[in-house]
């Protein structure tokens, strides 16, 4: 028997697709004695993880010189949002070399996004050259 028979992870549905390289925003409810509070936590995807229990993404971010880095897993409720910022342009499944990185050296190049509209607005076809 297997646990992935018994336990079925049931995904947030405020997590958007993710991938590392990507900056995101994450909207997670923190609770304080008996108060209930938002809290936003932004930066750099380093990794994903995939697992029996649902998975995990890893946010890397640097406050005041000093790296942060939070794990959140997919199914969890305390997560109320995550908003994808930019989509970055990486060669690797896991961004750990991004640890021993300066500020600067640390940017990413942003990815294309793939373009699916045309690429000359329907109101210049209605016009004919022998307009004017």
């Amino acid at each position: 028997m297997d646990i992935r028979e018994l336990v079925k992870p049931k995904i947030n549905p405020n997590i958007p697709q993710i991938s590392p390289g990507d900056t995101v925003k994450v909207n997670f409810r923190i609770t304080e004695g008996d108060k209930e509070r938002l809290q936003h936590f932004q930066g750099v995807v380093i990794r994903t993880r995939k697992g029996v229990d649902g998975g995990s993404f890893t946010v890397r971010q640097v406050i005041y010189g000093i790296g942060v880095e939070r794990t959140f897993p997919f199914q969890s409720p305390m997560i109320q949002g995550v908003e994808v910022l930019k989509h970055g342009k990486v060669r690797r499944a896991k961004l750990y070399y991004m640890r021993q990185l300066s500020a600067k050296r640390a940017r990413l190049k942003e990815r294309r996004a793939k373009v699916t509209e045309k690429a000359i607005p329907e109101e210049w076809e209605t016009q004919s050259p022998q307009a004017s």
